[in-house]
């Protein structure tokens, strides 16, 4: 039968009857995922001990100090400030507040003393709350309560359970409020690229399939311990999945258009469009499986949970774009695009095709100028990838807009020692405890020490200067001691999160070595996760590359072809890096970047950039196959650009969704992906790639055969 024949009618119900189950099929993924949107909260975690490696002090420490405190406590502090110095109305109401809270329910177990300023202008209390995960309800309730103090004071709940409450806040927006954002904004830049009312609902149908079935793999991933996710690895799962799942239906879409113009059957146009995209979105959809498998090196079970959890959701988008995409549009046919129905004979050129047309003829008359040109102005703004500041940012800088914990810090660092509350954690043997007692008192940034005694009326025994005239109440407590050692509580000069803090664990940790001490507490903790954020870095961007180059040689069947795009990919990452520098440091004012923000950049834009150099240069060897290597660079520019073009914004706006988060982590990923796919999908899949390629000529090809051909 010619092509352009339509099958008999009574063939139509049999061809329409697997598209139809496949669509049932995807319908009942959806439904039973679904309702895990709601759930995936229940198998994430926000704190950060939980993703550093066993063998890091702070584990350690956060594992053993469990015996000595019989609970996983999470301390809050409730810091108060008066407007000048504390009336006996204060004093009175918080010498009563514990006992009043304990009363009405809204804590238990034993709390700190009220500790008054030395100032007399603020007090102090330290409330131990249970539970890393569900601290929020606790601390909320706690603020509420002291929300209405006396006239002239006021008051605020900070220390780790408040910094993790406005973390768990702020994360409370992924499951709807960054979903609903992403879907709108692809929606609408659809609606443009289409022109259609129908297609884009498809596709957004399409990825919230994909991601129900996603959602529901992960939940089980983690609930059966397979993987930790935490709020960051969830929300990038819902921006991945949407805008892979959208740029390989945009790959389909455009093929099954194409084919709809030269068969009169949708089912014939099915098959035609399914074997033309097949190979290059499963290439795709690997190689970024692969360079994302790559962090399953990393230390931090965060980023190692990234990998198998962000490529599942790429192995969901590329089925439901290579099954549920195909079935809709087969039995919609040409429905699908209207009011702009495909016809018979209309033609393969894109509608912008005359764009890129100009834009091929550009590049084509003077190439060589063109990548030079190109590749000096990347180059200049890499340059300022050296000013990227990736040595960590303090909690309290974590939360944008908008947080108690911080406000509450920031008072406590005014009248106290800033690390009052969030004391480093030190296990040692107890026969070495004088030894260590002696070189605390000596270290630098160490304001105070106390013992932990279950015999003191306050919990702790104070040690060295404070121990020379000990109250009575102190006069028959001992240390407590568990299994021979000791726990010492180092309260520190600096903000527990800050850099200064930092430093002062490394110089205890240093001072101790001999004693077989053991440092944790937030300080050691933060310290832990920026040393490991660091090796990560230093060993996955190159198994990154290492496997992105091999995946491109085995598709291209060429070493200097992969080679050159992978220095053109690394090139747009580092231009990324070094505008994102400029916008940070000048424009945002932002106080620096977690580590993990450039290694997360670089292995999204290398593995996602990498689809769009799949697209091109798969295409562009077919064609030189026929008309040799820079005819067939000029045609597959013209063929691919307005769908890579099309993806990158689409892609770019899905990451670009990030934003809405208010944590600085996210915003800052948001920028620099958006910005990088935005950037390689243009100028470096337009410009760079296609005028270097058409100046090295068939020699790219080295050592196939094809350098060979004319």
């Amino acid at each position: 039968m010619p092509k352009h024949m339509a099958p008999p009618k009574n063939r139509t119900w049999v061809r329409a009857l697997f598209p139809a189950l496949l669509v049932l099929v995807w319908v009942a993924v959806a439904g039973i995922g679904g309702p895990y949107f709601g759930k995936i909260s229940e198998v994430s975690t926000n704190s950060a001990t939980d993703f550093l490696p066993q063998s890091a002090e702070s584990t350690q420490v956060t594992e053993q100090q469990r015996d000595f405190f019989g609970s996983d406590s999470i301390p809050a502090i409730a810091v108060f400030a008066a407007d000048g110095e504390l009336t006996d109305e204060h004093r009175s109401y918080l010498d009563g507040l514990t006992q009043s809270m304990r009363d009405e329910g809204f804590i238990s177990g034993e709390t700190s003393p009220v500790i008054y300023s030395e100032d007399g202008q603020a007090a102090e209390i330290i409330i131990p709350l249970e539970g890393n995960e569900d601290v929020l309800e606790p601390v909320e309730a706690v603020r509420s309560y002291i929300a209405d103090p006396p006239a002239g004071l006021t008051g605020y709940i900070t220390g780790p359970a408040g910094f993790t409450a406005d973390l768990v806040e702020a994360f409370g927006g992924i499951d709807g409020i960054l979903l609903a954002v992403a879907l709108i904004v692809v929606f609408i830049i659809l609606l443009i690229v289409y022109r259609s009312p129908v297609l884009p609902i498809l596709v957004l149908i399409t990825s919230i399939v994909a991601l129900s079935g996603a959602i529901f793999v992960i939940w089980h991933m983690a609930n059966m311990g397979w993987v930790k996710i935490n709020g960051q690895v969830q929300g990038i799962l819902l921006i991945l999945v949407v805008g892979a799942a959208t740029d390989y239906s945009l790959l389909y879409v455009a093929r099954y258009r194409e084919a709809l113009t030269q068969y009169a059957s949708r089912f014939d146009a099915t098959k035609a469009a399914l074997k033309g995209s097949f190979e290059p979105i499963l290439a795709s959809g690997g190689t970024v499986i692969a360079g994302l498998l790559c962090l399953l090196l990393s230390e931090l079970s965060s980023n190692k949970a990234l990998g198998p959890v962000a490529g599942t959701g790429i192995v969901l988008s590329m089925l439901a774009a290579l099954t549920f995409l195909p079935a809709t549009l087969a039995l919609a046919g040409r429905a699908a695009f209207w009011p702009a129905r495909p016809k018979l004979r209309e033609g393969t050129q894109d509608a912008s095709a005359g764009l890129w047309v100009k834009i091929a003829d550009f590049v084509s008359a003077k190439p060589r100028k063109v990548w030079l040109a190109t590749a000096f102005v990347l180059a200049i703004f890499a340059a300022f990838a050296t000013t990227f500041q990736a040595n960590g940012v303090r909690q309290s800088d974590l939360v944008l807009g908008e947080s108690q914990a911080r406000d509450g810090q920031a008072v406590l660092a005014q009248h106290f020692p800033a690390g009052s509350g969030s004391p480093a954690s030190i296990i040692l043997p107890e026969n070495s405890m004088d030894t260590a007692v002696s070189a605390l008192e000596a270290t630098e940034g160490v304001d105070s020490l106390a013992v932990l005694s279950e015999e003191s009326p306050s919990g702790t025994i104070p040690l060295g200067a404070e121990a020379a005239n000990l109250p009575p109440m102190f006069a028959n407590a001992a240390p407590t001691v568990v299994d021979g050692k000791v726990l010492i509580q180092a309260t520190l000069s600096d903000p527990a999160d800050s850099r200064e803090a930092e430093e002062t664990i490394k110089t205890i940790r240093t001072e101790l070595n001999d004693t077989g001490a053991i440092v944790g507490g937030e300080s050691a903790t933060n310290l832990d996760t920026n040393t490991s954020a660091v090796r990560d870095l230093t060993v996955i961007i190159p198994s990154v590359l290492i496997v992105i180059t091999l995946i491109l040689m085995l598709l291209l069947r060429s070493i200097a072809a992969p080679l050159l795009l992978v220095a053109a990919t690394v090139l747009s990452y580092l231009t990324a890096i070094g505008v994102s520098a400029l916008v940070f440091n000048h424009i945002l004012g932002f106080p620096g970047a977690d580590p993990t923000v450039p290694l997360y950049g670089f292995v999204f834009l290398v593995a996602l950039g990498i689809d769009y150099t799949i697209f091109l240069m798969t295409r562009v060897r077919e064609e030189a196959l026929q008309v040799g290597t820079t005819q067939g660079m000029r045609k597959g520019l013209v063929v691919t650009g307005g769908v890579i073009t099309s993806a990158g914004i689409v892609l770019a706006a899905t990451f670009a969704a990030l934003a809405v988060i208010p944590l600085m982590f996210l915003v800052q990923l948001a920028f620099i992906v958006a910005f990088g796919v935005l950037l390689d999908a243009t100028v470096v899949r337009a410009l760079l790639i296609p005028a270097l390629v058409e100046d090295i000529g068939a020699k790219v090809w080295w050592p196939s055969k094809l350098t060979k051909k004319p």
